[in-house]
Parts: C-alpha cells; sequence; structure tokens
C-alpha cells in the first residue's frame, strides 16, 4: 500500500461517523476530494497524504505526533499548515475571525507544498458552499458558525490573495469562479 492509500484509509478512520457540515454525506469524500483536486497540482504523494489528512488534527482524535509516527516529518507539517486552532475553550463564533485572519496571515510564509494542500482544501470547501448555495440560498450561512455572509466572501477573496502564486492553476481559476457566483 502506498503512502496516499494508507492516508486515505487512517483518514476515514479518524473522520469515522463525521459528516460534512449541512448534510448527511461522510465527511471522508472532502479530503478525497483534496486530494484529487491536489493530484492535479502534483504528483508528490507526500503532498497528496497531507491533502487526505488535512482536517485530522484540527478535526479529530489524531494528534501531531501520531501523524509523525505514521507518516513523517513532511506530511506532519503540511497538515499543521492547513490545520486552525480551534480555540475551544472559547464559542467558535466569537473565535471565527480570529482563526480565519490566522490561516491568511500564515499563507505569507506558507511553502508552495503547503499551498498546494490548503487551495485543495478551499476549492473543496468552495465546491461545496456553491452547491448548497444553488439550493439554500441565503439560509446556507445559518449552517456556519459565522453567519454573515460578507465575512465569508472576505475570508476566501483573503486566502486567494494569499495563494496568488498559484494563480496561473486551474485550481485557483475555480476557486475565484465560486467565489464570484456565491458573493455576486
Amino acid at each position: 500500500m502506498d503512502i496516499v492509500e494508507k492516508a486515505l484509509i487512517f483518514a476515514a478512520k479518524a473522520h469515522n461517523g463525521a459528516t460534512r457540515k449541512g448534510s448527511t454525506l461522510p465527511y471522508i469524500i472532502h479530503p478525497a476530494e483534496c486530494v484529487a483536486i491536489a493530484a492535479s497540482l502534483t504528483e508528490d504523494p507526500e503532498i497528496l497524504a497531507a491533502a487526505a489528512l488535512h482536517d485530522t488534527v484540527e478535526d479529530t482524535y489524531v494528534t501531531e505526533e501520531m501523524l509523525l509516527q505514521e507518516f513523517g516529518e513532511k506530511v506532519m507539517k503540511l497538515v499543521c499548515a492547513d490545520s486552525e486552532d480551534k480555540m475551544k475553550e472559547r464559542p467558535a463564533a466569537e473565535t471565527w475571525k480570529l482563526r480565519k485572519q490566522a490561516t491568511i496571515d500564515a499563507l505569507s510564509d506558507a511553502s508552495e507544498q503547503e499551498k498546494i494542500v490548503i487551495l485543495s482544501d478551499k476549492l473543496s470547501n468552495l465546491r461545496s458552499i456553491d452547491h448548497d448555495y444553488e439550493i439554500l440560498g441565503e439560509a446556507l450561512w445559518e449552517r456556519f458558525n459565522q453567519k454573515d455572509k460578507k465575512m465569508h466572501e472576505w475570508y476566501y477573496r483573503s486566502v486567494l490573495a494569499g495563494l496568488s502564486s498559484m494563480e496561473n492553476t486551474s485550481a485557483y481559476r475555480e476557486c475565484l469562479m465560486h467565489i464570484d457566483r456565491i458573493f455576486k
């Protein structure tokens, strides 16, 4: 079994029982889609493994140490580059802007490899938001900790600005298309 298959199986176990926000879809669909997006940008198996694992530290019982032991330092660092500090001691709605600003700020120091994982994650999220927005309209924003649509636009446009070194990729252009359609 190669590292990408191992990462997908590991992520599926870590996210077992979880669903995508506002749906009944198994959560693993998101990491799997991130791998497919990342594969359009690189063939590096460690980057693809990190795309599969990108939400494990942030959203499951998985620790950085577990990733280091199972997948090595490079994969662990790539995952951590796309992991948000959830500030669990405070309500999520209260910390939303702080967490998103930290993500945006970190992009200035992100490597191109880290940016591939981050771009893959954001594109998958934007595809999901765009799809659900078509069905739910403005009611979509009620499922999020941040209910203000303009704040989501600020976040995604700021992230894309931080990923501008990737503007010649189809993934970047697709992100921009979804942002323009969702926030028109």
